[in-house]
């Protein structure tokens, strides 16, 4: 019978994989353990500051850090927010308020302007607890900057959305123009008329007195076509317009 022979080398590598191994088979699922009082934050321009709660239902202490940013989720562009506290520890049970406060800033007077909260999560080490991999979850939730002079209520303009069908590069594409100041979160399209049906599940937003479109498969541009959507409002609500009528092609 041959024996196998391993190299020191080879044998270090072995360990270290089994040690991965077992550092992975200890990560949870990733699952946020922080929750906050809301899906979304409107910062009306005439505040200087508006506050949220985190709290933490777990049995865990956790460090939280605590941000706002811009879409891109980048690090380098300045905000005209701060949230304070911006680091804290929160016990099992526990919950801690946060306050978002307002700079000075030359935000559009016309239209919103969109940034994110974001809260994240490190889980504190137990020092009896070997080779366990802590990972630092992360919530982020719109907030939109509303200028004082929008007093409108956006509910009641998204019946204002133009929707059409439109080539694009050779393909039709379901177009909507949002003419309002105003940001609209779509949950869900859907797009039928004559035997025809395509849905969209969590589509791109509609940006303020802009437009935007969303790819058509097999869908014939036919005349009769009707779009259906939902939207979330400023407390997280869905909202259901009637359908509209798909405008023809230009």
């Amino acid at each position: 019978m041959h024996s196998l022979n391993i190299s020191p080398i080879l044998s270090k590598a072995f360990a270290s994989g089994l040690l991965v191994l077992g550092l992975l088979a200890q990560v949870p699922t990733s699952q946020a353990a922080l929750s906050i009082n809301g899906t979304r934050v409107v910062f009306a321009g005439d505040q200087r500051s508006v506050a949220l709660v985190v709290s933490n239902p777990s049995q865990q202490t956790y460090a939280v850090q605590t941000w706002v940013n811009t879409e891109r989720d980048d690090t380098t562009t300045a905000v005209p927010f701060i949230a304070s506290p911006p680091l804290f520890r929160l016990d099992p049970g526990k919950e801690q308020q946060v306050q978002i406060n307002r700079l000075p800033n030359d935000l559009p007077q016309d239209r919103e302007s969109l940034f994110f909260f974001n809260v994240q999560e490190i889980p504190q080490a137990e020092t009896q607890e070997a080779n366990v991999l802590s990972i630092a979850l992360r919530t982020r939730i719109k907030l939109f900057h509303r200028p004082a002079g929008l007093k409108e209520n956006p509910r009641q303009r998204l019946q204002d959305l133009q929707w059409s069908i439109r080539q694009i590069d050779g393909q039709a594409h379901l177009a909507v123009h949002n003419p309002t100041p105003f940001h609209v979160s779509f949950l869900r399209i859907e797009v039928k008329g004559n035997g025809q049906q395509q849905i969209f599940n969590s589509p791109a937003m509609a940006y303020p007195l802009s437009s935007q479109s969303y790819k058509l498969d097999g869908i014939k541009p036919v005349a009769g076509l009707q779009v259906s959507f939902s939207a979330v409002d400023d407390y997280g609500a869905r909202v259901a317009p009637p359908p509209v009528v798909i405008q023809p092609l230009p």
